[in-house]
């Protein structure tokens, strides 16, 4: 063992400790290290290599190699960048709504307007408030009126007004009276997309659910398609997510003959048109993931807080106390885990969508 020579450079050229690759002597040799059974031994003098221009890796300097992770592109970039996707990617219509947040803030911090009368009720230690709506069970109006509000932020704040003929309201109008031109050049105001919605889920009797749905598939369908929802083509889109939206969520959906009688002018066949190039644009990607279903539904809560939407808040009564600790009992029990397993494996593709109905009570 003590007659072997091993040779190698100094750990000081190692360039991930932060020091000079290669450090060479005053008379401008390389170092070289032999052991040779505690003896040293000395090694002929290599010719110094010519440094690289301006080639620094020096500690104090914060450079560093650049790890191949950083610079290889991951797969699922764009599936991670598409909210409707992915739970971690931020929602477009609440980014897009900060802005008239912020300026509304703004607005009332220099003119000093006080936010008056506080209608969000807090809990105490003798009083629990809460609302009706949770994730697996929202209520219908706040969460149509929070939907709306959000369509309305991605109309006004839209990029651009990149549109399709399927969904150009002129080249397909759902009603016979002739529409002025004047009416495609006013972004429509949050009362007037609210109405049209609410009339559409009043008639077919579609649920809350459905609405996070109808937003989820819209958003997919702008972002996939690369178009913007603006006043010429929004009408068709909200009514194109809500007929699939209604189709993957409810067992029975209202068929599109059914949207005939609701909108009396429209026809089948436009109406089937618009549902196949709404499935191709999305690449007939209709999975919503209860991640991404929980994502929307709190984004939306948070939207109504900044927007100033009122959630009827009511004191926890003794009634609804038992009604929630024998929902969250039942839950627990073994024989209902059983089933709901069984039922996974049934349907396995559609659990992603109906899985949060399974969800223990949540408190709001």
């Amino acid at each position: 063992m003590g007659n072997t020579l091993t040779c190698c450079l100094s750990p000081d050229a190692s360039p991930r400790r932060g020091r000079r690759s290669g450090a060479a002597g005053p008379d401008g040799e390389t170092e070289v290290c032999g052991a040779a059974a505690g003896d040293a031994v000395a090694v002929a003098p290599a010719p110094a290599a010519p440094e690289p221009t301006e080639l620094d890796l020096g500690a104090g300097e914060g450079h560093h190699l650049q790890h191949i992770s950083d610079r290889e592109m991951p797969e699922d970039l764009a599936l991670e960048s598409n909210p409707s996707d992915h739970p971690r990617a931020s929602t477009i219509f609440l980014s897009k709504s900060q802005t008239d947040v912020r300026e509304k803030r703004k607005s009332n911090h220099l003119n000093h307007v006080s936010p008056g009368q506080l209608t969000k009720k807090y809990s105490s230690c003798s009083t629990i408030f809460l609302d009706d709506s949770t994730v697996s069970q929202p209520n219908l109006r706040t969460t149509i009126k929070c939907v709306t509000l959000a369509i309305y932020y991605h109309i006004k704040n839209r990029d651009a007004n990149r549109s399709l003929d399927i969904f150009d309201e002129r080249s397909h109008p759902l009603t016979r009276e002739k529409v002025p031109e004047e009416y495609f050049k006013h972004d429509p105001e949050h009362k007037l997309i609210y109405r049209f919605v609410r009339t559409l889920f009043s008639a077919a009797q579609l649920t809350a659910e459905c609405a996070i749905v109808t937003l989820v598939y819209l958003e997919r369908l702008l972002t996939y398609a690369e178009i913007d929802i603006c006043p010429t083509n929004w009408k068709r889109i909200v009514l194109g997510a809500i007929l699939l939206a209604s189709k993957v969520w409810d067992d029975q959906a209202v068929w599109n003959v059914d949207y005939c009688q609701i909108l009396k002018d429209i026809t089948v066949e436009d109406m089937n048109e618009m549902e196949r190039h709404f499935l191709e644009l999305l690449q007939f990607n209709i999975n919503v993931p209860a991640s991404v279903y929980a994502k929307y539904y709190f984004d939306l809560r948070s939207l109504a807080d900044d927007n100033d939407v009122v959630f009827m808040f009511a004191p926890l009564n003794k009634e609804r106390a038992q009604n929630l600790e024998a929902i969250s009992r039942l839950c627990d029990d073994n024989d209902y885990k059983d089933i709901c397993r069984a039922a996974m494996r049934r349907s396995f593709s559609a659990d992603n969508v109906i899985g949060i109905q399974r969800s223990n009570a949540i408190i709001s």
